[in-house]
């Protein structure tokens, strides 16, 4: 199955992935990670969990999983779901190079992972995960590019992407931060030989940070295909933490269309007309099948308008996650 099949062109349609962040490492800046994980997370533990959730999100028709090497074990954890599920042949498989795993397995590492962009970096990450992955990698993205990021002039790295889209794996770029529009304009310019190089962009997108919707809304116009992820803002807008005033307008649809205020966060997402995959981040089966209940979620033109008086400063929303602890 090809990356092109996951877009969808039209409102209300867009489809929904599993990323395995949240289970491929002990520690991650989810909110209320001690109640989603068990009291062992050993390597052995969080595959067994991993492959939990694979098992539910592929039987529930979710075909787009999202890992990356700085995912711990996220690489590793859906290569070896994949060889004992033949049938998933049609899966669609996304990670991303430029971030290095440093924690050792350990929650309260001083460092958890560390950035690089540079093509020494890419040739090493990219072998990394082909041998892991082989040929079921369908997209490989930049680690959250960002406008500073050297990968949005570095030509001879440009041209090493697109020996690697030239044998068939779409070339994509992940987004974080305030500047998330000008970094997904930047990467818009970015051509080799005439010919754009990225063809897909995940981005930070959700009630409370909407602000890079024009830039991917230029970006999908322009062919790319818009995965959106952190669209729970890091549990900030589970059931469990949607508490104060500042998410009542959440709360208070939730209640009027009879759903979660999770369904009903990843279902604004869903409902932008240039979105083709919201990934659920959930930690266990029953986050995800509360989260993929936003698939039958309907908000309509008022609706949406109740839920933007949630949209915060990207500032503010980016320095608030920014003193997330890792736990």
């Amino acid at each position: 199955m090809s990356l092109e099949r996951l877009r969808t062109g039209a409102p209300q349609t867009a489809g929904f992935g599993l990323g395995l962040a949240a289970v491929a490492r002990p520690g991650y800046i989810t909110l209320g990670r001690s109640e989603d994980l068990p009291a062992d997370r050993s390597v052995e533990a969080l595959r067994q969990r991993a492959h939990q959730l694979l098992d539910a999100a592929y039987a529930q028709g979710v075909r787009y999983f999202d890992v990356a090497r700085s995912y711990g074990r996220a690489e590793e954890f859906l290569a070896s779901w994949l060889g004992g599920h033949p049938e998933a042949a049609d899966a669609v498989v996304g990670s991303k190079w430029g971030y290095t795993y440093t924690a050792g397995w350990r929650t309260d590492a001083e460092v958890h992972e560390v950035k690089d962009h540079g093509a020494a970096a890419f040739e090493r990450q990219s072998a990394e995960t082909r041998a892991l992955l082989g040929p079921r990698l369908d997209l490989y993205q930049i680690h959250s590019l960002t406008p500073d990021s050297p990968a949005l002039t570095d030509t001879a790295l440009h041209r090493r992407l697109a020996r690697l889209a030239d044998e068939g794996v779409t070339i994509g770029f992940s987004s974080s931060g305030p500047a998330q529009a000008d970094a997904i304009r930047a990467a818009l310019a970015v051509a080799v030989d005439g010919a754009p190089l990225f063809r897909s962009v995940q981005a930070t997108y959700n009630l409370l940070e909407p602000s890079a919707g024009p830039a991917l809304a230029e970006a999908h116009a322009s062919g790319l295909t818009v995965i959106v992820k952190e669209g729970m803002a890091n549990g900030r807008l589970a059931d469990r933490n949607a508490t104060g005033p500042d998410t009542a307008a959440l709360r208070g649809t939730a209640a009027a269309i009879g759903a979660t205020p999770d369904a009903v966060a990843l279902a604004a997402v869903a409902a932008q007309p240039w979105v083709d995959v919201v990934l659920s981040g959930a930690a266990d089966v029953q986050q995800l099948g509360s989260n993929l209940a936003a698939a039958r979620a309907r908000l309509g033109p008022e609706d949406l308008d109740r839920l933007a008086v949630l949209a915060q400063p990207a500032a503010d929303y980016w320095a608030y996650r920014a003193r997330l602890p890792w736990t």
